[in-house]
């Protein structure tokens, strides 16, 4: 069939399709696979199982819950039949042996198992008997993969990756087979590879270790260290510690902090308080040369743990979310009254930024606390919470975390914080610089420039509210290196303007 025009203004909802493309052939051939018109806000994803022997179609409709179609792949002209169709929860393909899929799941389940779904079960289509392979743990499973005839199941202990070994035994339940010994406090990913490989790969990096490549040799268990990037840097001197500090409401929230080997706590250092706060995405520790030239002016970094994110599974996440979304800056604000409380810093000495999300983060904290702040940095933030969800069907999914301004009780939640109508006319806010791009198609830039507009005229003293705007760019992904090093530059320049610190280092001769 012929493709779609350009959607008009107004018209970029239109439910997306599924297509089978010949390599070679032309797109006007394509076969339509898989289609749900009266599901607008439905996302389709195609994949084909492990033994290729299924077409899986994956149904996304926000961030909550999904469902799972599937087909044979030598049955071109049957129908894609639903599997997992009860919208209850998340389901995550693994691998299947047959008949019988393994998916990781939430369901009863806050922080994740593992089930099996068997095809030849005779049970309800799209609402099948699930049998517990892996049971819930203490720790928060994030993924799981399967490689040389076992589970590797990645699992997040108080925000840092533990990663365990079990068997399969079809749909019954897996025996435990290990641990994977990993370098250090960090993060590990990867472990991908195929049912029948010996072997697998996977990659290890903290906030004090860049990423470093590992082969992991399935049978015996053994770890080789086979890439590790050169850096140009004093990377011993530094140090990371993991906090724990409660909120307002009681709750514990950990933290992580790095700094120079050696702090001395006397409530002066200049530090980088950074957070996200939402759907489901957890901050594990990582290696960032960006970070590293904050840490080289003598900077701390600290990064909380906050509600809304998947640290601890899938109540954390909602905790943070619609009516509850208040506890995430709440999370944040504590954050920074604890490092000071510590002697780490003090409240002229912190600059808050993140991105995103994490924008909206900013955007709101500053607002409920601005003299705990000597700058902010909101990136590409998602400002104006009565209005975000206009500009596309992709925005309203975000309702999952937000909410919606036609809903009475969200929009009471959202209006006490957000970021846009919540500027305080008179108030001496610290210099803020805003940061967004102009093809930004996912949180639109409208967003940071309505705010500043507002944030310059409501602004009660001489602290500069600045905005930037990245041109021929959006949301951050793709951007090229330049591009990068100049943002980060800015906003580590303003920072450390804001927050008086001093560059201890010297561009190189010959540049």
């Amino acid at each position: 069939p012929p493709r779609e025009d350009d959607p008009t203004r107004g018209d970029g909802s239109k439910a997306v399709s599924v297509y089978f493309h010949a390599l070679g052939t032309d797109q006007a051939d394509d076969r339509l696979v898989f289609s749900q018109p009266e599901h607008a806000r439905r996302n389709p994803y195609a994949s084909v199982s492990e033994d290729g022997e299924y077409l899986l179609v994956n149904l996304q409709e926000g961030y909550l819950e999904n469902a799972v179609h599937y087909r044979k792949i030598n049955e071109p002209d049957s129908a894609i039949r639903p599997l997992l169709d009860q919208w209850d929860a998340l389901y995550g393909y693994i691998v299947n042996v047959g008949p019988v899929f393994l998916f990781e799941t939430n369901k009863d389940a806050p922080r994740n198992r593992i089930v099996a779904v068997d095809l030849n079960d005779e049970s309800s289509e799209g609402n099948p008997t699930l049998h517990e392979v892996v049971p819930e743990a203490e720790d928060t499973l994030s993924y799981a993969s399967a490689v040389g005839g076992k589970l590797v199941l990645n699992y997040l202990h108080d925000a840092r990756t533990v990663v365990r070994l079990a068997e399969p035994n079809g749909a019954k339940p897996a025996t435990p087979a290990g641990e994977v010994d990993l370098p250090g406090i960090g993060t590990a990913g990867g472990f991908g590879g195929r049912w029948e490989d010996t072997e697998t790969f996977y990659s290890y990096s903290s906030f004090g270790t860049p990423s470093q490549i590992h082969r992991y040799d399935v049978a015996s268990g053994e770890s080789t260290l086979i890439r590790r990037p050169a850096i140009d840097a004093d990377l011993d001197g530094y140090e990371t510690e993991q906090v724990f500090y409660e909120s307002r409401d009681g709750t514990r929230i950990p933290m992580f902090i790095t700094h120079r080997a050696g702090l001395e706590k006397n409530g002066d250092n200049p530090t980088l308080l950074y957070g996200y706060g939402g759907f489901n995405i957890s901050l594990t520790p990582g290696f960032s040369s960006s970070r590293l030239a904050w840490l080289e002016m003598g900077g701390v970094l600290a990064i909380p743990n906050l509600r809304g994110g998947g640290e601890y599974g899938r109540e954390w996440h909602l905790a943070g979310t619609k009516e509850k979304k208040q506890n995430v800056f709440d999370d944040f604000i504590a954050a920074a009254e604890w490092l000071v409380a510590e002697g780490y810093t003090s409240a002229g000495r912190i600059a808050i930024q993140g991105g995103s999300n994490g924008g909206l983060l900013v955007g709101a904290t500053l607002n409920q606390r601005p003299d705990l702040f000597a700058a902010a940095l909101p990136a590409v933030g998602v400002l104006d919470m009565l209005r975000y969800h206009l500009p596309s069907a992709n925005a309203r999914n975000w309702s999952t975390d937000y909410g919606l301004s036609e809903n009475e009780d969200e929009f009471r939640a959202q209006y006490a914080y957000s970021p846009l109508h919540n500027v305080q006319e008179g108030a001496c806010y610290p210099p803020t610089l805003i940061t967004t791009a102009d093809h930004d198609d996912r949180v639109v830039p409208w967003h940071s420039f309505k705010y500043a507009a507002e944030m310059q005229q409501a602004q009660g003293c001489d602290n500069p509210v600045l905005i930037r705007v990245e041109t021929r760019a959006g949301h951050g992904a793709g951007k090229p290196t330049w591009m990068q090093i100049e943002d980060v530059a800015d906003q580590w320049a303003f920072a450390a303007w804001a927050l008086g610190l001093e560059p201890s280092f010297q561009p190189r001769s010959g540049t």
